[in-house]
């Protein structure tokens, strides 16, 4: 009973200092973000300064350089929405494919799918560079989609979920029914594999929000950049007077990811077809 018990405080002890470690950093950027650049560097770091000026800091903001930071907000937006979109409806067919389809390679197919998952995405860069630089993908939004719209993670979630989820059972009796394989999947496959579709999504669009060494490789215009490259842009000119505003961007910038959180956790759900087959 001692030892339970000792293991449960320990168990707990663990997990408070994994949420303080992780909520730290988030602490420091909202108090940050309230503070003048004076106050960035002359206060304690985890706690507010001598003035409150997040509305300052907000204004600056979004009328720096003509409002450029909203324009890269945007275009964070259209990234990561149209990228992890594509990502998800790509991932899904070939999950799909790999996990009921009996084909020649098939295992092949799936095991290269595992093997490019332990690949850093950074490793890719300069080939995606030389090859853009063929195609004329250069400075272009394709620069930063087209690599958005592979996710190996994705086909492996998709093709472990689609196994176990979608009931052999279910997909005979659409056949039977005279539905075709391309019907089958939008109208049955994607609505069962639902959980593993919007955790497919929140990574996707997690990486690419965060998305970083491609865009500053490949993207020379400023108008197309999105804001984590724009954030690293305005922290490397030399004057402190920028400092204030990076970190009131960083703030701003993370909460979509948290609303995108948020608001889709309550889709994931398991068993959607819970007795939809009679066994």
């Amino acid at each position: 009973m001692m030892r339970r018990t000792l293991g449960t405080w320990g168990m707990k002890a663990v997990l408070l200092i994994a949420a303080v470690y992780f909520v730290v950093p988030i602490w420091w950027l909202i108090v940050s973000a309230t503070k003048s650049s004076s106050d960035l560097f002359g206060s304690p770091p985890l706690w507010f300064g001598g003035s409150f000026d997040l509305f300052e800091n907000l204004a600056s903001v979004f009328t720096h350089q003509g409002g450029l930071f909203s324009r890269w907000l945007l275009n964070t937006f259209f990234y990561a929405g149209v990228g992890a979109a594509g990502a998800t409806l790509i991932s899904a067919a070939a999950g799909y494919v790999l996990a009921k389809f009996i084909f020649r390679g098939r295992q092949l197919i799936f095991n290269s799918v595992l093997a490019s998952i332990l690949l850093p995405s950074s490793l890719l860069v300069m080939p995606l560079y030389l090859l853009f630089t063929q195609l004329g993908f250069i400075n272009t939004i394709w620069a930063v989609l087209v690599p958005a719209f592979a996710s190996p993670f994705g086909v492996f979630l998709a093709r472990i979920y689609a196994a176990d989820s979608v009931a052999d059972e279910l997909l005979d009796a659409a056949r039977v029914d005279g539905a075709g394989e391309i019907r089958i999947f939008f109208t049955i496959a994607l609505r069962v594999m639902g959980p593993a579709l919007v955790t497919i999504y929140l990574f996707s669009f997690v990486g690419i929000w965060n998305n970083f060494f491609l865009p500053m490789v490949t993207l020379t215009s400023s108008e197309l950049w999105p804001v984590t490259l724009g954030l690293f842009f305005w922290n490397s000119q030399p004057s402190q007077i920028n400092y204030d505003l990076v970190v009131t961007g960083a703030l701003v910038s993370t909460i979509p990811l948290i609303i995108a959180f948020i608001g889709l956790q309550r889709f994931w759900r398991a068993d959607l077809t819970a007795g939809a087959v009679k066994m």
